[in-house]
């Protein structure tokens, strides 16, 4: 996609019209081509000398999640300890990126975590529907922040999304993402803005297109695909999509933003599938947890596993991991 496409992003943005024209100005999405390609590029495999440095890379990715509503604090205690130290036999294991978590246990995972490098990300405008007025939406986003949150996951209004009203959305994660500020007391700067996109409730890959460049546009710091919360969650050709996007989106503008599957990647061997995806789409640029991320609560035990019979030649089992 040529640079000449994004001459005059604040053109593009200033009117409902022109952001649809905009959008509806995107090159189509070849569903069979992308869908092929993906299947294709799942077949690649990762070969034993390069798996270790693949795993621990998969690890450093991760967002171990809980959003259940049983949660509690002794749960995330217990999930903040876990990132701290995945495998105590193993001292040299990495530890996750990130904790991720509902707004109202920011304050007892930053105090589990401390200073230990691994972020906080919270869930906020009324996770997982969007179904608020924008000012709860931005007082949970307000809250979340001031309890310490270094990351924040959005929902977008997909009811609007789907509906046309384009401009609604913009506005809301521009708002958003003036939320997301920090005061001074609390250091300055803001916490990175993630926008679900929540692409199984999108029906088409044009969908996912436009609503990854109008999250982008609006000032996402990273695009995630879903809540985990809905019937289909992330999938390897819907992440392609996005991946082709945020590529797109640096050439037209010189910024580079960052993707997230969530929901449904388990095992090692999904996990794999996905660092393949992301070298053979956009290359190394974004094979780093700044740039790529892994939503999962379940994904860090089988990736334990797998570094485990690496290193002994023998697979220890479920029992040797704790159980989250």
């Amino acid at each position: 996609m040529p640079s000449a496409i994004l001459a005059d992003p604040a053109e593009v943005t200033s009117s409902e019209a022109a952001l649809r024209r905009f959008l509806h100005g995107l090159p189509g999405v070849d569903r069979v081509g992308t869908e092929a390609r993906a299947a294709m590029l799942a077949t690649r495999s990762i070969k034993t000398d390069a798996k270790v440095a693949a795993i621990d890379l998969a690890i450093r990715m991760i967002d171990l999640t809980t959003l259940e509503g049983a949660d509690t604090p002794g749960k995330v205690r217990s999930l903040c300890a876990k990132a701290l130290h995945p495998d105590p036999g193993a001292p040299d294991t990495p530890r996750p990126a990130a904790i991720c978590v509902y707004g109202d246990l920011v304050a007892e995972a930053k105090a589990a975590l401390g200073d230990s490098g691994v972020h906080v990300a919270a869930v906020a405008t009324a996770f997982p529907s969007g179904r608020a007025s924008l000012d709860v939406k931005l007082a949970d986003v307000a809250y979340a922040v001031a309890a310490g949150a270094d990351e924040i996951d959005m929902v977008i209004d997909r009811g609007a999304f789907l509906a046309g009203r384009y401009r609604d959305v913009f506005d809301e994660i521009v708002a958003v993402k003036a939320a997301c500020a920090r005061d001074e007391a609390a250091g300055g700067g803001s916490a990175h803005l993630k926008v679900i996109l929540e692409t199984g409730e999108l029906s088409t890959y044009d969908n996912v297109r436009r609503a990854s460049w109008l999250a982008m546009l609006a000032g996402a710091d990273f695009i995630k695909t879903s809540t985990g919360k809905v019937a289909v969650n992330a999938t390897l050709p819907v992440t392609l999509v996005m991946l082709q996007a945020v590529r797109d989106f640096r050439e037209a503008t010189g910024r580079q933003v960052g993707v997230k599957p969530a929901g449904g990647i388990r095992t090692t061997k999904d996990a794999m599938k996905y660092l393949v995806l992301v070298n053979e789409t956009v290359g190394s640029d974004w094979l780093d947890p700044d740039w790529f991320r892994l939503g999962a609560s379940s994904l860090l035990n089988d990736l334990l596993m797998q570094r485990q019979k690496l290193a002994t030649g023998r697979y220890s089992g479920p029992d040797y991991v704790t159980v989250d």
